[in-house]
Formats: structure tokens, sequence, C-alpha cells
């Protein structure tokens, strides 16, 4: 019989027991309060992870010889309490065999589940939203309500690339988060902010979760809820290379794939960044 094909994200041949990073998707959008689709995110990202050579000549690595699995999707439950005990649940399971959760999103409330599994000493967030309402569309756990929950797990909350919340989630970011709105961005530049943040965060364990809509809806328009004015591509690519080696967890949530599959391409390149990344600096 020939050979079946089944998409996995690129290079992502290890078997789970070897592996160090174990890729799993989220296809959910259960949530979703503007345009539905990103439940098709996690395919569309592996989509697109086929389109890139194994080599990475920014580290000098070939992602194949990287131990790296992709264990597939969620069957995810339809109700945002459920789904995110699933994602705790497995993201839990990962980080306990000793290796690095790569979450693909799917919507953003994905991430209250890893965070609340893997308890970092740290939360880090690109977002063009703050995501600090306590409830919206009469559930806490809403993707407009990941930032507010994750305080419940973790006290040290860093923002970067918010242009958009009502008055009260300003103050609450104000008075509770490190916040870098999107044009302290660019009018600082993002090098500056990072050498700010990599201070605080220098020996402490790190979750990141990149947001899609972090960056102009004008470069990577497959978002849910987009805005204008935002990030850029090379900015997210400095924060996941910054970051990386102190993650214990990492997530690229948001992509609604129905663009010319810019976002998605992006995604898969971050994904492929923060593996590499990391690897280099473990070793």
């Amino acid at each position: 019989m020939n050979e079946l094909a089944h998409l996995y994200f690129a290079d992502a041949e290890a078997s789970y027991e070897d592996a160090h990073y174990a890729i799993f998707g989220v296809p959910y959008d259960g949530t979703t309060s503007f345009k539905p689709g990103a439940r098709f995110g996690p395919r569309a990202i592996r989509e697109a992870s086929l389109n890139f050579e194994s080599y990475d000549p920014s580290t000098d690595l070939d992602l194949y010889e990287i131990p790296i699995a992709d264990i597939g999707d969620l069957v995810v439950s339809k109700i945002p309490g459920d789904l995110v005990d699933q994602v705790a649940d497995v993201a839990g399971e990962i980080a306990g065999d000793g290796k690095i959760p790569v979450i693909l999103g799917g919507e953003h409330t994905a991430t209250i589940g890893a965070v609340r599994a893997l308890c970092p000493d740290v939360y880090v967030v690109c977002d063009a939203h703050l995501d600090l309402r306590d409830e919206l569309d009469g559930t806490p756990y809403s993707h407009g309500c990941v930032t507010r929950r994750v305080f419940e797990s973790v006290d040290d909350v860093v923002i970067i690339g918010a242009r958009s919340g009502d008055r009260e989630q300003f103050e609450i970011a104000r008075e509770r988060t490190r916040l870098y709105t999107a044009d302290s961005v660019r009018e600082r530049g993002i090098g500056v902010i990072l050498s700010e943040i990599l201070e605080e965060v220098e020996g402490r364990r790190v979750y990141l979760s990149i947001d899609a809509d972090a960056i102009d809806c004008c470069l990577t328009p497959g978002l849910g809820t987009p805005e204008p004015f935002g990030m850029t591509p090379l900015d997210i690519r400095e924060v996941v290379r910054t970051l990386a080696p102190h993650a214990v967890g990492f997530d690229y949530v948001e992509v609604a794939p129905f663009d010319s599959g810019q976002t998605a391409t992006v995604a898969a390149k971050m994904v492929r960044e923060f593996i590499a990344r990391h690897w280099i600096a473990e070793r």
C-alpha cells in the first residue's frame, strides 16, 4: 500500500517520546465576537510551514535536527470553560514529561489553560487588545478575558502592542501590568522595550503568547478582531527571538485564515523562530 500523508507541522518528525517540543492545535473559536474563522488557524499554520526550507540561516540549524513532535489537534469542547480545562490537561502533561508545549490557535481562550497548567513567573503577551474584561457575552473564559484570567495564576504580566480596550481595562493595565502600547513600540523601538523586559525576566520562567492581531491588520489581515496601526512582523520576530530562551511554553493564536495566507505564514515562521532560539539557548 502507498504511504498516506498526514498534515504535520514541517520538520516535526520526532516521536512524542523522543521530542523536546510538542506542538498541538486548538481549533476553537467558540467565543469569537466579530469574525469567526480562527478554528481553521492550526491547519493553515501547518500548511504554511511546508513552504519553508528546513535550514534556518540565522541559527545555522536544520529544523529536522531538533526533536519536535506534532501531536495533532484537540477535539475541542464547545463550552469555553471545558476548553480551558482540556488545554490545561494537555499542556500540563507535556510539561510533566519534560517537554515544551507549543500551541497553534485557534482563539486566545486556549492560553488560559496553558498558563494555568504551567504556572510561569511572568506572562508576556503581544496583543492588540488588553483582554482584561471580567466577562464577555456571558462567560469569563471569552477571548476578551484572557489576561484577566491569567491574573489568577500569574502576578507579573507584560503586554506589548495593545491599542484597544475600554477605559476600565486601560486603568487596570496601567495599575497591574507593564504595558507597552503599539504607539510606544513605534516611538521607542522594540529593542529598547525588550531590553527593559529582559532585565525583569532574567532567570525567571516565562510564558510567551502571540495574538496574531498584535500585528497591524494591513500586514496580516487574517484576523477575527482586526486593528490597524499595530506592530510589524519584524517586531514580533524580535520578541520571539529575545524571549524564547526564557520560555516554558509558547502559543501563536487568533489566526483566522480568510486572507491570502499572510497571517498563517507569519505564524508558522514565528513557531520555527521560537523553537530554534529556545533550542540554541538550551544547548
